[in-house]
């Protein structure tokens, strides 16, 4: 194996799906910039197979067809983001119909071999099952848990939690193999979904630490003060942005300290409520939203940053996830605060501190901790670091990923 720092291998020993068409079905977010999907087409390629995506457009990513890195992308429109089931009614069947009309297209250009569809929703495998009859495998990327985050976004179960519970049942019953995030995710690969244990895959999210990597702070980002805690992600109703806001209240009002920015990076539906919400508690000029930033921006900010925070609530859909965020930070040597959550703590360990569930004080006061201890967050961010090396970068996900293809095709 290359070193960490040397990322993908342009081509991998032995070839070992040379000659095998791949298309990858995703509908939330737009390639190459959902990192996890884009890594996993990149190794893919490197191991000798034509790789085609479907996915949306986005901003930044508005062509229709485009071919990057010898992966061919074939984007289709969406309707506005979701709210509400008429909402997503709109979106999912809006996606079904571009991913059906666009997988035949590429079906019947190049034969297809494999299709690895990436939730959510969990919808993806009525695109693949036509194929099924014709020999093509089925592969589940298993990136949400959606029963258990229709539960965190709405607060309840009933008719529509059912209806998830489902899809996630037939999804996993239609997959020849699936591939976990996760050894939480695979339980429930394993319970839920009914899938043998041999035929679940943890293929972690983990960096690709080639393309990751600090650059020269940028004391702008800062806007004037001393210091700066970074938040990277979704901006949903259930990532907890509104926890970090009451921590900021605590820190500015409570404590009194005017010497700290928080600059958040990322889009999402509930942007412009956080907005609201920060303007309408006076701290617009202590929390900066970047909105969805290109790289540039977001590789400052992480580089600027004396800290990460990750205000995920304490759910059942957090406490099993695994948070790109959290992989971020450490790839770059930055300590962590966020609250204690089962796989936030595996990722993590050492390298963050835990503040009590959904406690937005307690939050304040572990972010203030480390800030104030330079030294502990240098030896905390080391740590962290040093794992990721070691255990969670994407070279470690690169033989799990193959063993899953090498399985789904030798069937």
């Amino acid at each position: 194996m290359t070193s960490a720092e040397e990322g993908i291998p342009a081509i991998i020993e032995g070839e070992p799906l040379k000659g095998k068409h791949v298309l990858i079905v995703v509908e939330n977010l737009p390639l190459p910039f959902d990192r996890r999907v884009w890594q996993e087409a990149r190794t893919l390629k490197a191991a000798g197979a034509h790789v085609s995506i479907i996915c949306p457009t986005g901003k930044g990513h508005e062509a229709r067809f485009e071919v990057i890195e010898g992966v061919e992308i074939h984007r289709h429109p969406l309707p506005l983001e979701a709210s509400g089931a008429l909402g997503f009614l709109a979106e999912y069947g809006a996606a079904l119909f571009w991913e059906t009309v666009l997988a035949w297209k590429i079906h019947f250009r190049r034969r297809i071999d494999v299709i690895q569809g990436c939730n959510p929703p969990d919808l993806i495998f009525l695109v693949a099952l036509p194929f099924k009859a014709l020999g093509v495998r089925y592969i589940f990327d298993h990136h949400d848990i959606n029963p258990e985050l229709y539960e965190a976004k709405f607060g309840k179960r009933g008719f529509f939690w059912r209806l998830m519970v489902l899809f996630e049942k037939l999804t996993f019953k239609v997959a020849d193999v699936s591939i976990a995030t996760n050894e939480s995710y695979k339980a429930i690969a394993t319970t839920r979904g009914g899938m043998k244990a041999d035929r679940v895959h943890v293929v972690r999210s983990g960096p690709d630490l080639s393309r990751l990597k600090l650059v020269p702070p940028v004391d702008a980002w800062k806007n004037g003060r001393a210091h700066m805690v970074g938040y990277v992600g979704v901006m949903g109703e259930q990532e907890g942005i509104d926890l970090l806001i009451d921590a900021v209240d605590f820190i500015v009002r409570k404590k009194g300290r005017e010497d700290v920015q928080f600059v958040l990076v990322g889009g999402g539906p509930a942007l412009a409520d956080l907005q609201a919400m920060t303007a309408q508690r006076g701290l617009a000029d202590y929390i900066t939203f970047t909105g969805r930033a290109p790289d540039k921006d977001l590789f400052e900010v992480l580089s600027t940053m004396d800290l990460g925070v990750n205000p995920d609530r304490v759910n059942a859909m957090n406490d099993k996830s695994t948070m790109n965020k959290i992989m971020e930070y450490m790839s770059l040597g930055k300590a962590i605060v966020q609250f204690d959550v089962t796989e936030g703590r595996f990722s993590a360990r050492e390298a963050s501190l835990y503040a009590a569930p959904n406690d937005a004080c307690d939050l304040a006061v572990k972010m203030l901790e480390l800030i104030d201890d330079p030294a502990r967050r240098e030896t905390m961010g080391q740590y962290g670091r040093r794992r990721v090396v070691e255990d969670l970068n994407w070279q470690h996900q690169i033989s799990p990923l193959l063993a899953a293809y090498r399985q789904a095709l030798g069937d």
